[in-house]
């Protein structure tokens, strides 16, 4: 049982990763988090750092558990280090399946049969990653949506061998980590949130490729008429437009529907590497000369 797990390792320390650790240790679990880069795991801590501070200042988290969080959460670029007595180890690595079908392989060998393997993937689902491992009834998706410090749902996806044992354990984690979680019975792509989101999104996108608005009285629209808190193209800005892109992109190659197809217009923003906030430029420009603006 989850409840039991005093070590979880987290492979892959990019904003996912890094934060699906820091939220662990939040809920006192001691935490693992490994990455081939030593730069990326210096860069991962130093912004779990500046979250948890800000916390700090605003008067939400003591001090003394702002430290007792960070030290919880110990770095190495060696995953077996990372993954030995492990009870259950979440993927965070890029979203690549014959990557995460390598990574997964390796888990296999470096674990016990009762290690729990997750994938934080939101595209693609376990039966797939795990293909082929002596042990697949161990494997399954738990989806956490980023900023995994904020946001509070964890899906959890049942592939077809997945046990009960490793659902009930993957539930019982996301409820220390103090996150609200859904179990998806059944393989499907986008699970729930993402695929609601996924049809919005989309239709916003062919609105704006067939030139009806501009995408940001796109947004205004959305954000005014739905309540939503950010527009669709706000929204991609702030995850990622090559996320976006390639979650797209997979989707469209594998099943060929044209409802799939990524947008003209958000493609030749990848294209461009105008990637949103992380590049300073998506939809949006997040300069500082604009943010003053």
């Amino acid at each position: 049982m989850a409840a039991e797990v005093e070590l979880l390792a987290v492979v892959g320390a990019g904003s996912m990763g890094a934060q699906i650790a820091q939220q662990a240790a939040l809920g006192g679990v001691s935490v693992l988090l490994q990455d081939v880069s030593r730069e990326q795991l210096a860069k991962a801590a130093a912004s779990n750092r500046a979250l948890l501070e800000r916390r700090v200042q605003k008067g939400t988290l003591s001090a003394d558990g702002c430290e007792a969080a960070l030290a919880r959460v110990r770095t190495t670029p060696d995953l077996a280090e990372a993954v030995a007595g492990a009870g259950i180890v979440i993927e965070a690595i890029v979203e690549n399946l014959e990557a995460k079908r390598q990574l997964f392989a390796r888990l296999d060998e470096l674990t016990s049969p009762q290690t729990v393997l997750a994938t934080n993937s939101s595209t693609m689902v376990v039966s797939e990653i795990a293909a082929g491992l002596a042990h697949p009834e161990r494997c399954c998706n738990m989806h956490f949506f980023f900023p995994v410090l904020v946001m509070d749902l964890v899906e959890i996806v049942k592939g077809p061998q997945t046990s009960e044992a490793t659902v009930e354990a993957a539930l019982q984690l996301a409820r220390r980590m103090g996150r609200t979680a859904v179990v998806i019975r059944k393989e499907i792509d986008g699970f729930i949130v993402n695929r609601i989101l996924h049809a919005a999104s989309q239709e916003a996108y062919r609105l704006l490729d067939a030139g009806v608005a501009s995408f940001e009285d796109i947004d205004t629209a959305v954000e005014k008429g739905l309540n939503w808190p950010m527009g669709p193209f706000r929204l991609g800005d702030f995850s990622g437009l090559d996320v976006t892109y390639n979650a797209r992109l997979f989707r469209f190659q594998k099943t060929g529907d044209e409802r799939y197809r990524p947008s003209k217009a958000l493609e030749a923003k990848v294209k461009a590497g105008e990637l949103g906030r992380k590049t300073g430029k998506g939809w949006y420009d997040y300069t500082e000369d604009a943010a003053k603006k």
